[in-house]
C-alpha cells in the first residue's frame, strides 16, 4: 500500500515589496538563491541578515581566518543576486543557542528591515532525506518564526522602542527554505544564472564550487509535480513552507 502524493506546491505570493532573510551561517541561502535573484531583478528589496560569520565551517582554516572570508565571501555571493544589506549578528558559530538573547537580536533586525516576508533555514532536526539537521539551523529558524511576532509587540523587548527600533506588525509570511515538506515554490529560471554566480563567489568556501547546491534544492519541488529520472540542467523552482507568524499580543 503505497502512500498519498502531497498536494502540488503552490506559488509564492507576489504582493510584498521587503522581505528579510535571517540564517545561521553564510551558505544558508545557497539554496534559494535563485529566488532572490528573481525576486530583486522584479525590484523587489530583500536583506540578508546572518547570526554567524561561519568562522567553524572550514576545517583548514582557523576562526580568525575563516571568519573573514567567509563574511567577505558572503557580501560578494549576495550582491551577485542584487542584496546589498548584509548584517552580521555576531553570535558563535557551531555553538549558537536559541533563547531570549537569539529572539531580541532577531526581533531587533526585522524592526530594522520592516520586511513583509521573512525567510529563514529549515528548522526542523532532520531535513527531507532524513539527514540531522545542525543545532545551529534549529536554534535560528525556531528563534525567528518566534521572533516575527516578538517583532510587532511593544511590551516585549521594551529596551528596542527605547533604541529607536520602533515595533512592526507587518510581517505578514514566514518562509521556511529547504523544509521537509515543502508548500509552495517560486520559480527560479529568472535568476538562476546570477544565483550559480553567487555560488562561484565562494571561491575558497567548501560546498560551493558548482552548481549541485542549487540542482538539489529543486528537485525536491521537481518531484512533487513527477518522476525526474535525472536531476535537471536547470531548476524549475526553489521551495519552501510558507507559515503566518503568531499573533504578537497574546
Amino acid at each position: 500500500m503505497t502512500s498519498a502524493s502531497p498536494p502540488p506546491l503552490r506559488p509564492m505570493p507576489e504582493d510584498w515589496q521587503r522581505a528579510l532573510a535571517v540564517v545561521a551561517h553564510p551558505d544558508d541561502l545557497d539554496g534559494c538563491s535563485a529566488a532572490v535573484a528573481a525576486w530583486t531583478g522584479e525590484g523587489r528589496d530583500v536583506a540578508y541578515v546572518l547570526a554567524t560569520r561561519g568562522e567553524a565551517g572550514i576545517d583548514t582554516l582557523p576562526p580568525q581566518q575563516a571568519g573573514p572570508l567567509r563574511e567577505k565571501e558572503q557580501r560578494a555571493s549576495a550582491a551577485a543576486v542584487g542584496v546589498s544589506e548584509v548584517e552580521f549578528l555576531e553570535h558563535q558559530d557551531g555553538v549558537i543557542e536559541y533563547g531570549l538573547p537569539l529572539r531580541r537580536d532577531i526581533a531587533a533586525a526585522i524592526r530594522r528591515h520592516r520586511p513583509e516576508l521573512v525567510i529563514t533555514l529549515n528548522h526542523h532536526t532532520t531535513w527531507g532525506s532524513g539527514t540531522w539537521n545542525t543545532p545551529d539551523h534549529v536554534a535560528v529558524g525556531r528563534a525567528v518564526l518566534d521572533a516575527a511576532a516578538d517583532a510587532g509587540n511593544r511590551w516585549i523587548f521594551p529596551e528596542l522602542t527605547e533604541q529607536g527600533l520602533r515595533p512592526w506588525n507587518g510581517v505578514r509570511w514566514v518562509a521556511v527554505a529547504n523544509a521537509p515538506v515543502p508548500t509552495h515554490a517560486v520559480p527560479a529560471e529568472p535568476g538562476f544564472e546570477r544565483a550559480v554566480r553567487s555560488l562561484l563567489a565562494r571561491s575558497h568556501s567548501a560546498q560551493c564550487t558548482s552548481n549541485a547546491h542549487l540542482r538539489g534544492n529543486s528537485r525536491e519541488s521537481r518531484e512533487r509535480e513527477g518522476s525526474v529520472p535525472q536531476p535537471p540542467a536547470r531548476p524549475p523552482r526553489s521551495a519552501a513552507v510558507l507559515l503566518r507568524p503568531r499573533m504578537s499580543l497574546a
